[in-house]
């Protein structure tokens, strides 16, 4: 009986993911409606919990997703990536045609009307991580020239880019590379071919970034905030002064004064700001650390996945989850200009969550093998360890030789 219980418990990694999502849903739920209770109640809608409920809706949504992915994603998503793709790329260009696309804070990003909207570019990202992890794992040999990357990886990549530049949405771009980034160094591309690229990447988004005047103001107000605070760098300091009231343990929650139309959107974009304010540096360090426990595990069941292409889907989704996080909190916290990318599973947003959601289920879904990899594939030096399987192959054929011939040496002895 025992032994049979030992069977059916999820793997570790399984546990962790699984924990630490529920727990930031949680803290999510709690942070919103105390960000976004005092505005909701005096903006003349009257109802303080308007968005805990909507977020509440969204994340029982999600979490049904989410065991539907966690049971069969993989099997399923597989067969569709491509359909997905062109779904993805054909909404997110949608979004720019007269009379579709929905313009919020002079950006042109979702579909819908009302409370009932889509940001296509939440779907994008996934479906490119799914698209570049079915494509490095049925073409190993793509990551060793720049020509083999190209064709078609690096060319669908840049028009995904391009769609969202237009928008304009630099900050998904950037999400989109640096999750990209990641794949390629796990699928084992040479160090030398992906800081050229990233080099040359690097140097598109800094044109980007200044030719035009938007961009170029954000990125002149993170160098110094407050030389411009009541215009261009009013959202960093007003999120600076939110984190420094809090202190070490923060002024108490639901007691933050930021949030009182000091703090633009802050139930959504700049929602570490309020849980820095009202839990300071402990809130803080507690969602580091529920993120660190989703990049541990993500890359565990990535290391231990059953083949290639699991392999390289749960690496992708650790990072796009990571990119994000680390973005968001490096724009709130000053160290990186602000972006507009949400707090994954934590800030208010409708397709944000529910496609974070899909995605953690797929990765649930990769560390519900059981931690232990029955097939080794080559390529993968990053998180194999640099071993591949033939060194392993040989080295347990040495090691049966050497032990038959220590055998047969001690039967003649003895005998």
């Amino acid at each position: 009986m025992a032994r049979s219980r030992s069977r059916t418990k999820p793997p570790l990694e399984y546990s962790l993911i699984y924990t630490a999502t529920l727990c930031l849903l949680a803290l999510g739920a709690i942070m919103v409606y105390s960000a976004s209770s005092a505005e909701s109640l005096l903006d003349g809608s009257g109802d303080p919990s308007y968005y805990l409920k909507r977020y509440v809706a969204l994340a029982i949504v999600g979490l049904v997703v989410l065991h539907l992915a966690s049971r069969h994603g993989l099997r399923l998503v597989k067969g569709v990536t491509p359909v997905l793709l062109l779904v993805s790329f054909a909404l997110t260009a949608l979004v720019m045609l007269p009379g579709f696309g929905v313009t919020v804070n002079g950006a042109t990003r979702w579909l819908g009307a009302g409370p009932l909207q889509f940001q296509p570019s939440e779907l994008l990202k996934l479906s490119l991580v799914l698209f570049s992890a079915q494509l490095l794992a049925a073409r190993p040999s793509a990551t060793r020239s720049f020509s083999g990357l190209s064709k078609p990886l690096l060319i669908v990549v840049g028009l995904a880019c391009v769609l969202l530049l237009k928008q304009p949405d630099m900050g998904t771009a950037m999400v989109i590379c640096f999750t990209l980034g990641t794949l390629l160094f796990v699928a084992g591309t040479p160090m030398r071919l992906l800081g050229s690229i990233g080099g040359g990447v690097a140097a598109l988004a800094l044109v980007f970034a200044l030719i035009e005047p938007y961009r170029r103001a954000r990125l002149t107000a993170f160098l110094d905030p407050w030389s411009d605070a009541g215009d261009t760098g009013f959202q960093s300091v007003q999120s600076m002064i939110a984190i420094g009231s809090g202190g070490p343990v923060g002024v108490g929650l639901g007691e933050s004064v930021q949030k009182i139309f000091y703090l633009p959107e802050a139930h959504t974009d700049m929602i570490l700001a309020i849980i820095g304010e009202e839990l300071g540096l402990v809130g803080i360090a507690s969602v580091v650390g529920l993120y660190g426990l989703i990049a541990y595990a993500g890359f565990r069941a990535a290391k231990h996945a059953r083949d290639r292409y699991a392999k390289l889907l749960a690496a992708g989704i650790t990072a796009l989850i990571l990119c994000q996080a680390t973005l968001n909190m490096f724009a709130v916290m000053g160290l990186a200009p602000l972006t507009g990318i949400p707090l994954p599973l934590i800030s208010y947003g409708n397709s944000n969550l529910i496609v974070v959601l899909a995605a953690m289920g797929l990765l649930l879904n990769v560390a519900a093998a059981g931690g232990v990899a029955t097939t080794r594939t080559r390529g993968l030096r990053a998180i194999d360890g640099g071993r591949s399987d033939d060194s392993r192959r040989n080295r347990g054929r040495r090691d049966s030789r050497s032990r038959r011939s220590g055998a047969g040496s001690r039967r003649r002895a003895t005998g």
